[in-house]
C-alpha cells in the first residue's frame, strides 16, 4: 500500500476511535434526542394516569421534550414496572411508581418480578396523597372516637377499592394502632363500594381523596379523618389521625417517576430538574390541592431513601394483616 494511502487510513482509524471515546458524553449532553416513554403501570384515567399526565404535560411546556404515555396495568401495577426494571437503562424508559407497587407489592404477593430497592434509580417524587375515612352521611358516627367505641362493641365492616391497596393497608394499620377489629371488604373500584356504603351494606370507607370529595361536599359521606401529617387543603374542616389521638399516625400514597437501574447520574439529575421546575408551578399546585393532593419533589436521593423507609413499613403491615394478591 503507498505510504500516503496508509497515513490516511491511520489518520481515519484515530478519528473514528476519538469519536466512539467521545460519543457517550456527548449522547448524554444532547439528551434527550427521542421520545421518553413514559409507562403508567395502570388503566388510563385512573389517579396514577391522571397524576402523571399533568406534572409531565407541564414539563413538556417548559422544555419541548417529548413523553409518550404507555398504559400498562395489571398485576397490582407489577406488569408496567417490570418492563421498566427491564429496559434499556439511556433515560428513554421511565416509570411511574407509587406506594402499591413499591412498598406494598413486595409483601403483597409471594413473587415479584423485579426488586424495587435494587431494579430501579430514583428519579424525582411527584406528590403525595393521603386516604379519607368516610361514613354515610346519617351514620352515627361523627368522630375517630366513636368509630373506636362502637368497634368495641361489634367488627366494623371496612371497604377499601380492593385487597392490597394503600386504602385496604391504611386501614389495616389504624385498626392494629386502635386496636379493634374490622372485617375488610374489598371492591373492584371507588364506585361499587361508594354505593354499598350509601346503602349501609358497609359501616366505612378509606379511600384516595379524588374518589370521595365530590361525595363529601355533596353531602352523600361525612369524612372522619386523613392520614396525612396535616390536614389538606381541599378539606381544611377535617382532622387529621393523629389529631384525633393517634400521635405521628401516617400513611400516604406517594407518586414517583423511576427509571431503569444503572441509568446515568447526569441524565437521571436532568430529568430531576425539569420535574422540579414544573412542579413548582402555582396552576398545577392549585390544581392537585383541589384533589387532596400535595406536589412534593426533591432529590433523587432523598426519593430511594422514602422507598427503603417505606417498604418494611408497609411490608409490615401486610403480614400482620395477612393479605395475599397471589
Amino acid at each position: 500500500m503507498p505510504l500516503p494511502t496508509l497515513r490516511s487510513s491511520v489518520l481515519c482509524a484515530l478519528a473514528a476511535a476519538l469519536v466512539t471515546a467521545v460519543a457517550p458524553a456527548g449522547a448524554e449532553s444532547a439528551f434527550p434526542g427521542q421520545p421518553i416513554r413514559l409507562v403508567v403501570p395502570f388503566p388510563p384515567a385512573g389517579g396514577t394516569d391522571v397524576l402523571t399526565r399533568l406534572v409531565m404535560n407541564d414539563v413538556t411546556q417548559a422544555t419541548q421534550w417529548n413523553f409518550v404515555i404507555d398504559n400498562r396495568p395489571g398485576a397490582g401495577g407489577n406488569i408496567g414496572l417490570d418492563m421498566v426494571a427491564k429496559a434499556k437503562a439511556d433515560g428513554y424508559t421511565l416509570g411511574t411508581g407509587q406506594t402499591a407497587n413499591l412498598a406494598i407489592n413486595p409483601s403483597l404477593y409471594s413473587k415479584l418480578p423485579f426488586d424495587p430497592l435494587k431494579d430501579f434509580a430514583p428519579v424525582a417524587l411527584l406528590a403525595t396523597q393521603p386516604v379519607v375515612i368516610v361514613v354515610r352521611a346519617d351514620s352515627p358516627l361523627k368522630t375517630v372516637a366513636d368509630l373506636k367505641a362502637r368497634a368495641a362493641g361489634q367488627p366494623l365492616n371496612m371497604a377499601s377499592p380492593g385487597t392490597g391497596t394503600v386504602g385496604h393497608i391504611a386501614g389495616e394499620m389504624f385498626a392494629r394502632r386502635a386496636g379493634i377489629q374490622m372485617t375488610h371488604v374489598p371492591y373492584k373500584g371507588a364506585g361499587p363500594a361508594i354505593t354499598d356504603l350509601i346503602g349501609g351494606v358497609t359501616d366505612l370507607y378509606i379511600a384516595t381523596p379524588p374518589s370521595v370529595i365530590p361525595m363529601i361536599k355533596g353531602g352523600k359521606l361525612r369524612a372522619l379523618a386523613v392520614t396525612s401529617a396535616q390536614r389538606i387543603a381541599a378539606l381544611p374542616d377535617v382532622p387529621t389521625v393523629a389529631e384525633s389521638g393517634y400521635a405521628g399516625f401516617v400513611a400516604e400514597d406517594w407518586k414517583a417517576l423511576v427509571a431503569p437501574a444503572g441509568t446515568p447520574d447526569v441524565v437521571v439529575q436532568q430529568i430531576n430538574t425539569a420535574v422540579n421546575t414544573a412542579l413548582k408551578k402555582p396552576a398545577l399546585i392549585a390544581r392537585m390541592q383541589e384533589e387532596g393532593t400535595t406536589v412534593r419533589g426533591g432529590t433523587p436521593a432523598e426519593l430511594g431513601a422514602l422507598i427503603k423507609s417505606e417498604t418494611p413499613r408497609w411490608g409490615a403491615a401486610v403480614k400482620a394483616s395477612g393479605a395475599k394478591a397471589d
